[in-house]
C-alpha cells in the first residue's frame, strides 16, 4: 500500500512540474529506503530525509548544457569506462547522465576513404530532425542495404559512429548508415523518448519522424526496400524497439543494445521501475502483430538498464514463437565471455538473438574508445548486429 501510495503522489508531483521532487520520491521507494518523519524536505505528507538525489553517489539534480569535454587518452592507454553510468530526471524526461570524457573526433574514426558523411534534416507535422547519412564509397546507384541506428542519451551521431564503428563496417558491406540526432529541445538529455505514450505509435511522435526520415532516405537514394534495419543503445535501443512494433512493414530486423521493450513503461514512474528491476510480463506484446527479427546484446552487469530488460525481450518471444532454442557460450581473448540464445521458428529462421555479455555494464559491447558507452572487451556487437540485420529481408516474411 504504501508503495502504491508513493507512485500516486509521484505522479502527482510531476503533472504539477515538480519533477526532482518526484524523482527523489520514486528513487528511494526502488532502493527500498525508508520515509520518516525527520525534520527533512515534505511532498504532500511524505517525508523525504536528507537532499534530493538521484542515485547514491549524491550527484546534483541540474543538467549540464552540455557533456564535459577532456583531453584524449594517451596512445597505448585505454579509456576507463565506468560500469555504472547514472541516471536521473531532465526537465523533459528521462537522461543518463554522461560520465564519460569525451575528445573530438577524427574524421578517420567515422569515415572510411572515399565515402561520405553528410548532413541532411527531415520535417514534417511531428516536427524536425537532422540526421547523418553515410554513404559507402561502393554506391553507384544500385539498391542497398539501410541500416538507422539511434544513439543513446547525451550522445551524437558522430560519438555514435565512432563508438560503434558501424560505418566502417557498412563500408565492408556496402550499406548506408543514418543517425538521427535528438536534439536537447526535444529531451533535455537528448534521449529518445521511448516512455511516452505518444512516441510509442505509428503515425505520432517521434516513431513517425525516425520512421518518415526513413522513407526520406529510400526515396533519394536507392535503397533495397526489403533490406531496411534500425538499431540503437539504451535509450535509443528502446527507441529501435518501439520502431520495430510500428512499423513491421518498414524494418526487415532490430537490434536492441542495453535498451527496452516496446511498452514497457507508458510514463515516468513506470520508466524508473523499468529501468530499475524490468517491466511487467506481458507489457508491450501484442498478439496481432508479427514478431519482428531482433538481435539483443545487454551486459549482465548493468545498473543502469537491468538486464532483466533483455531477457524479458527473450521470453517474449519465446511465448509468441514455440521455437527451437539453441545455447552457445564463449569468451574472447582478453575480453568479455558471453551466452548467445538463439531462436528459430518453424521454418529454421533465426528470429530472435540475445546476448549476454558477462560482467559488463552499460556499453556498447566492442566498441570502440573514440565513442562513449563502450566496452572495447567485446564480443563485437556491431559486426554481430549486421550479420543479423543482412540474413533477413521483409520477403521473408
Amino acid at each position: 500500500m504504501l508503495n502504491q501510495h508513493i507512485i500516486r503522489e509521484a505522479t502527482r508531483l510531476t503533472r504539477s512540474g515538480q519533477l526532482a521532487e518526484a524523482t527523489a520520491l520514486l528513487q528511494r521507494m526502488l532502493h527500498g529506503e525508508r520515509f520518516t518523519d525527520a525534520p527533512s524536505r515534505t511532498s504532500g505528507g511524505i517525508a523525504l530525509a536528507g537532499p534530493l538525489i538521484i542515485d547514491a553517489k549524491a550527484n546534483s539534480m541540474e543538467e549540464p548544457e552540455s557533456p564535459p569535454q577532456s583531453e584524449a587518452a594517451p596512445a597505448g592507454r585505454p579509456h576507463k569506462y565506468p560500469d555504472l553510468p547514472k541516471y536521473k530526471i531532465g526537465r523533459r524526461g528521462i537522461a543518463w547522465r554522461d560520465a564519460l570524457k569525451r575528445a573530438p573526433l577524427p574524421e578517420p574514426d567515422i569515415v572510411p576513404e572515399g565515402a561520405r558523411f553528410i548532413e541532411a534534416t527531415y520535417s514534417s507535422a511531428a516536427g524536425s530532425r537532422t540526421y547523418r547519412l553515410f554513404i559507402p564509397s561502393r554506391y553507384r546507384e544500385q539498391p542497398l542495404p539501410l541500416v538507422v541506428m539511434l544513439h543513446g542519451c547525451t550522445q551524437s551521431p558522430d560519438d555514435f559512429a565512432a563508438g560503434t564503428r558501424m560505418n566502417l563496417l557498412a563500408e565492408e558491406h556496402n550499406c548506408f548508415v543514418a543517425y538521427p540526432a535528438q536534439p536537447s529541445h526535444a529531451n533535455h538529455a537528448k534521449c529518445w523518448n521511448w516512455f511516452r505514450k505518444v512516441d510509442q505509435q505509428r503515425g505520432r511522435g517521434e516513431p513517425s519522424l525516425i520512421a518518415g526520415m526513413t522513407r526520406q532516405i529510400m526515396d533519394q537514394y536507392s535503397i533495397d526496400r526489403k533490406r531496411v534495419y534500425v538499431g540503437g543503445l539504451s535509450a535509443g535501443g528502446a527507441a529501435a524497439a518501439v520502431m520495430g512494433a510500428t512499423y513491421s512493414d518498414l524494418y526487415a530486423a532490430i537490434g536492441i543494445h542495453s535498451g527496452l521493450a516496446c511498452g514497457v513503461a507508458t510514463d515516468l514512474s513506470s520508466a524508473l521501475v523499468a529501468m530499475r528491476q524490468g517491466g511487467s510480463d506481458r507489457a508491450g506484446v501484442s498478439d496481432d502483430l508479427s514478431l519482428v527479427p531482433t538481435i539483443v546484446f545487454h551486459g549482465d552487469r548493468d545498473n543502469t538498464v537491468h538486464s532483466n530488460n533483455g531477457d524479458q525481450i527473450l521470453e517474449q518471444a519465446m511465448e509468441r514463437l514455440s521455437p527451437q532454442k539453441k545455447v552457445h557460450r564463449g569468451q574472447v581473448p582478453g575480453g568479455h565471455a558471453y551466452t548467445t540464445t538463439i531462436l528459430t521458428d518453424a521454418q529454421g529462421r533465426d528470429m530472435l538473438e540475445h546476448w549476454n555479455v558477462h560482467g559488463a555494464g552499460h556499453a556498447w559491447s566492442g566498441g570502440s574508445p573514440a565513442g562513449s558507452y563502450t566496452d572495447p572487451r567485446g564480443p563485437d556487437a556491431t559486426r554481430e548486429m549486421l550479420r543479423f540485420f543482412l540474413q533477413h529481408s521483409l520477403s521473408n516474411d
